[in-house]
């Protein structure tokens, strides 16, 4: 049996973190240059129903019976089988590496998720539909973040430019021209669960304010699906700016994460903001594509310790 592989892009959150959490919408668009692979290999000469899985990025070569079924790929693979009704696969390896960085909010944990459920299925012969792919990576999404919003595994998913807003139909963005996007790390590990409890703490001792941020939120979002399905690119930029200072007012985003976003504005960007759960982690400009590298070398002095440049483009109408 051939070795089975699937991939899954890493994501970048363009409005609407936080406030997504609390019911308002929120856009997020793939990030095409990094990725998670998942590759499974028959292995004859394992006993029947034996998965080894190793993660050399993180550390780990295990059984699966010998991790934790609250360890996220036990968990995915787990999820996997019930949703196939298999009490077991057949003797296997599973390999993951990925190239996106943890803990920076471009999706690292759901990429894996969406990676390993496509290659698992398909091994098993019976790959999954994307809705299916994407409800089991939410549930493994749990185990990572507490309480998701779902936005990672969905636009992780589809790999296509999202509006998303929970309990809502999904609707996939088409962008009327392209969009240029600088991304900056700041090195700052930001796992987002604890920023979303802390988050969700404040916000149920003093609910009032933070209701009236999550709405200013989802307002901008709004404005922002009508901006890019009108390509105003130069709107969308003074929209991150007003994001960004709601954010800064909701104690999520920090001196390293401020001083990319006011480097990007100074060499043209039309605007920056964070991305994901702030404190750290990644901020994203928007810019004309001619000054994206410009922008970049500016994010280098100012202490990004990786750049990403990226464009959503328009998707062909089927």
């Amino acid at each position: 049996m051939p070795a089975i592989t699937a991939t899954a892009p890493g994501k970048i959150i363009l409005f609407g973190e936080h406030a997504v959490v609390y019911g308002q919408p929120a856009i997020a668009a793939p990030v095409m240059q990094v990725r998670a692979r998942a590759v499974v290999t028959a292995n004859p000469r394992a006993r029947a129903g034996a998965v080894l899985i190793q993660a050399p990025n993180v550390g780990i070569e295990a059984w699966l019976e010998d991790l934790p079924q609250v360890h996220p790929l036990a968990a995915t693979v787990q999820a996997v089988l019930q949703a196939l009704r298999l009490e077991r696969t057949p003797a296997c390896t599973i390999r993951i590496t990925s190239t996106i960085p943890v803990a920076a909010g471009l999706g690292s944990g759901a990429a894996v998720s969406v990676a390993l459920v496509r290659a698992l299925s398909a091994f098993l012969g019976r790959p999954l539909d994307d809705e299916t792919v994407s409800r089991l990576a939410y549930e493994v999404e749990k185990i990572h973040h507490g309480t998701p919003s779902g936005i990672d595994n969905t636009v992780i998913t589809y790999a296509q430019p999202v509006f998303f807003q929970r309990g809502q139909p999904l609707l996939l963005l088409r962008p009327a021209q392209p969009l240029t996007l600088v991304i900056g790390d700041t090195g700052v590990a930001s796992p987002t669960a604890a920023v979303v409890g802390d988050v969700r703490q404040a916000w149920q001792a003093n609910p009032q304010p933070y209701n009236q941020l999550f709405e200013r939120i989802g307002a901008i979002a709004l404005s922002a699906r009508a901006a890019i399905e009108a390509g105003q690119a130069q709107a969308l930029g003074e929209l991150m700016r007003l994001n960004h200072s709601l954010l800064q007012e909701m104690g999520v985003s920090s001196p390293e994460l401020d001083r990319l976003v006011e480097a990007a504005c100074q060499v043209g960007a039309w605007g920056a903001k964070l991305s994901g759960a702030g404190r750290g982690g990644n901020m994203i400009a928007i810019a004309d594509e001619a000054l994206a590298p410009a922008i970049a070398d500016a994010l280098n002095k100012a202490g990004a310790r990786r750049v990403i440049i990226t464009t959503i483009r328009p998707k062909k109408s089927d």
